[in-house]
């Protein structure tokens, strides 16, 4: 499973090595391919695998309500097919580093089934929670997590 934080780089060409610990798992778990989309300010990538149960999940929501279409515009309509190659590094399409606003210094998030790539300076501030605002957030939470 993915998880934790790392911080590197993304070079002039728009291409990400992946840190050490997301290769390891991604070459025992997974096969090479990634599925990036835009989420949240920021990029999800999905081994392919996962990324196929997401898509079934998202079948089955009801095409007929318009935010289910604006969502499956902007989510899958999103996702690039991405290639890890054996120096571990992805290229990222120019849209996507517009979107997340990529430029030279990045964080990946390990986040289970998937990472999250993000601009250092835009991770940063949703880092920055007060114990109070935290509790807040996962006191509804806390039924279905623990």
């Amino acid at each position: 499973m993915f998880r934790g934080r790392y911080e590197h780089t993304i070079d002039i060409k728009g291409r990400i090595k992946l840190p050490a610990r997301l290769w390891e798992i991604l070459q025992e778990k997974y096969d090479h391919n990634l599925i990036i989309t835009n989420l949240d300010g920021c990029l999800s990538a999905f081994p392919l695998q996962e990324w196929r149960h997401v898509e079934q999940r998202i079948l089955s929501l009801p095409i007929v309500k318009k935010e289910v279409r604006t969502f499956k515009r902007f989510f899958i309509g999103g996702a690039v097919d991405c290639e890890v190659d054996n120096q571990r590094r992805i290229l990222i399409p120019p849209s996507l580093r517009q979107y997340a606003e990529l430029k030279r210094e990045i964080v990946s998030v390990g986040l289970t089934n998937r990472f999250e790539i993000w601009a250092k300076e835009k991770f940063a501030p949703t880092m920055e929670l007060s114990p109070e605002k935290f509790e807040e957030i996962v006191e509804p939470l806390s039924d279905l997590v623990f």
